[in-house]
């Protein structure tokens, strides 16, 4: 796997941006720096049967080594008072590659993919998910000039 690692500051909350290969992972874990409960935040989200339906779809449309037997049996617990779901659990069980937890003392912490981050942005706050999306874009943008300029100056 390529890692490229890049940052983005979204309401003065530096996130980390890793382009794995060619998708493009944010980080869970800097996004709820600044919220009250912070990590625990993520740990809320995973227990919502609403968030583990949505990656479930979100899997089943990207992954093609998706577990769904696996995943059918999350489903049937998510909701209950004793569920509980840690992206390791998600990964392990049904093979998923929406969330991932990377350890390490460079860039540790948890993952998603920027649709699934999108997702969990509008939980924590719908105008932090705006103002992420605008700065992600933003990012994106700055990445296709600077690919443009660099053909251009090898063409010239």
């Amino acid at each position: 796997m390529v890692y490229k690692k890049q940052t983005i500051e979204v309401e003065g909350t530096v996130i980390t941006v890793l382009q794995v290969d060619e998708a493009d992972y944010i980080s869970l874990t800097d996004m709820v720096k600044n919220f009250e409960n912070g990590l625990s935040l993520i740990e809320k989200w995973l227990r919502n049967k609403n968030t583990v339906e949505f990656l479930g779809i979100w899997e089943k449309i990207n992954n093609p080594n998706f577990n769904s037997p696996e995943f059918e049996g999350i489903m049937l617990e998510a909701g209950l008072n004793r569920f509980t779901l840690s992206v390791k659990k998600w990964v392990e069980k049904t093979n998923g590659i929406g969330l991932m937890a990377k350890t390490g003392r460079f860039g540790s912490g948890t993952y998603a993919h920027r649709d699934v981050a999108f997702e969990f942005g509008a939980w924590l706050s719908p105008e932090f998910k705006l103002y992420l999306i605008k700065e992600f874009q933003r990012l994106k943008d700055e990445e296709s000039n600077a690919r443009r300029l660099e053909w251009n100056f090898q063409r010239t």
